[in-house]
């Protein structure tokens, strides 16, 4: 499992300062979970239903009107708009079907609350209440009902409760954006999804299970489009993934951890970690929303340099990635076969003809003779040249031997846009060789079968074979000397009549290996597919 993805949270018995907080626990960007967070707050023990706090809570605030979830889901409650509706709610209205959902519960009787009921408890309020008689109370949660919201001062519902919880201390240097209010009165489920803010999750009473994903692990949980409205949520549900249609999900479960917060703990949720909440019959819980220092501290007009990097930065993890499953089964394959080149290291008949013209004027350094080669440089060898006869109609490419690069007959190849080193046969031999190991193969191609090595670049490299060989390049310069550098490659591009046609083979290759990387990581990331 990657690092990113090992990341687990911290647990605090005592609450740190404002200092400790800043630079060792929100600087990370870890949740952290602190027990005893809420314990002196007046609303630990006012709002309490076990001690009459529900009747308080409707003495304080009864006529309020607040926005409430609606879900025709219910038990869980999906973020996006179209699996919910907002509906205007007397918070006396949600109190009544709390206090009977709690009678309900020590009667042993069930929860169901029948509608005719329903009217009965409405009827005795003076507000109206635009709920349909065929709701039933389970399918209602004031989610996000805002206590103080610097940005819709004039929408906050429930202002007089700020007076029963205190910001921690911890916090108070922060700019906080709002705090809310989150109560059920049955078991609920939240869908998956992140914040773009910093979190403080309170719990006042009851009890909720929070799942939490590090934003490393969002490809496996399918984020929603990023110009969707609900670009925030997991296109999965999670208490019933369909692998068929999103197979990554199936290790969702590798990459999670589970808290579990009792009355009074806390749990800081940094800005992008996914996170999906299970709660207990009758939870109250309060949070702190506010925006991280790397967020508030980014100027407007840098945000496209940094989309440019990050993209990069994925698409380079991306490439690494489809690379790094290469198994060392092929490493092991070369080391235990023998080649079956013939020992006289005799060149193949399509090449024997121009192999004198090829070596004239080359540095005596430079040349490498089969009988030269270690094993598993002339088993790779062996295997290249048989794979490019495979593909490659011979009688054609004997025919232009004599012509120009460009204008060789059209050989009878496979498809060579392949993405996937396993699906790669050549890519895979490049890849398992070391640097020196593959420049002596490719100076031995050079030397004995050019007219190969001219249809393997032009014809056979596939994209994730030229991002391959480019990175054995570029270590292989790191591990030669300028001089020897300049000799080989002057004897590799030496093979063909066009020098530039063979260079841009290899970079078209390299580039659309990055644009398929790309492609992925706007999938994984972003919800985007081109």
């Amino acid at each position: 499992m990657e690092d990113s993805l090992e990341i687990r949270s911290f647990e605090f018995d005592q609450l740190p300062s404002s200092a400790q907080f800043a630079s060792q626990i929100e600087s990370k960007n870890i949740p952290a979970v602190f027990k005893g967070c809420t314990k002196n707050w007046k609303a630990f023990s006012k709002w309490n239903p076990s001690k009459c706090g529900l009747h308080y809570l409707e003495e304080q605030m009864g006529t309020s009107i607040v926005e409430a979830m609606l879900s025709r889901t219910a038990p869980v409650f999906y973020g996006d708009i179209r699996s919910h509706e907002r509906v205007p709610l007397p918070f006396s209205t949600f109190i009544s079907f709390c206090k009977q959902h709690q009678q309900n519960k020590d009667d042993h009787c069930d929860v169901y609350v029948e509608p005719e009921r329903q009217k009965q408890v409405e009827s005795n309020i003076e507000t109206p209440c635009l709920l349909s008689g065929d709701v039933a109370p389970q399918q209602l949660y004031l989610a996000q009902v805002p206590i103080m919201n610097t940005k819709n001062e004039e929408r906050v519902q429930l202002e007089n409760l700020k007076e029963d919880i205190e910001t921690p201390a911890f916090l108070e240097a922060k700019v906080l954006a709002s705090i809310n209010l989150w109560m059920n009165n049955a078991q609920s489920k939240s869908s998956t999804h992140y914040d773009p803010h910093h979190n403080l999750l309170c719990i006042v009473a009851g009890c909720k299970q929070v799942v939490l994903w590090p934003p490393s692990a969002s490809p496996m949980l399918y984020p929603m489009p990023i110009y969707g409205e609900a670009s925030n949520h997991s296109s999965i549900a999670l208490e019933n993934p369909e692998f068929s249609i999103y197979p990554r999900a199936e290790h969702y479960r590798e990459y999670s951890q589970k808290v579990i917060l009792l009355a009074g703990d806390a749990l800081f949720i940094p800005e992008g970690w996914f996170h999906q909440i299970d709660s207990d019959d009758l939870t109250i819980a309060v949070n702190f929303w506010w925006q991280s220092n790397t967020m508030s501290s980014l100027s407007e007009h840098m945000d496209a340099y940094y989309l440019r990097r990050i993209l990069s930065r994925l698409t380079d993890k991306e490439m690494n990635q489809v690379l790094d499953k290469a198994s060392s089964a092929g490493t092991e394959r070369l080391k235990r076969h023998a080649c079956e080149i013939h020992s006289d290291g005799e060149p193949d008949h399509m090449d024997r003809s121009c192999q004198k013209q090829d070596l004239k004027g080359k540095e005596p350094e430079q040349r490498i003779l089969l009988h030269e080669l270690g094993p598993s440089a002339l088993q790779a060898l062996h295997e290249l040249v048989s794979l490019v006869h495979a593909h490659v109609n011979v009688a054609d490419l004997s025919r232009s031997m004599q012509s120009t690069s460009t204008s060789i007959s059209e050989p009878s190849v496979k498809d060579t846009e392949i993405f996937c080193l396993e699906d790669d046969p050549i890519a895979k031999i490049l890849w398992i060789l070391e640097p020196l190991a593959l420049q002596e193969v490719c100076l031995a191609m050079a030397h004995n079968f050019p007219r190969t090595l001219e249809a393997l670049i032009l014809h056979l490299l596939s994209p994730v074979g030229a991002e391959v060989l480019t990175r054995k390049f570029d270590e292989m310069d790191q591990q030669t000397s300028e001089e020897d550098r300049s000799k080989f490659y002057q004897v590799f591009y030496g093979v063909f009549d066009d020098q530039f046609a063979a260079m841009d083979a290899i970079l078209n290759g390299k580039e659309s290996f990055a644009l398929q990387a790309f492609k992925n990581v706007l999938d994984k990331y972003v919800g985007v597919k081109l």
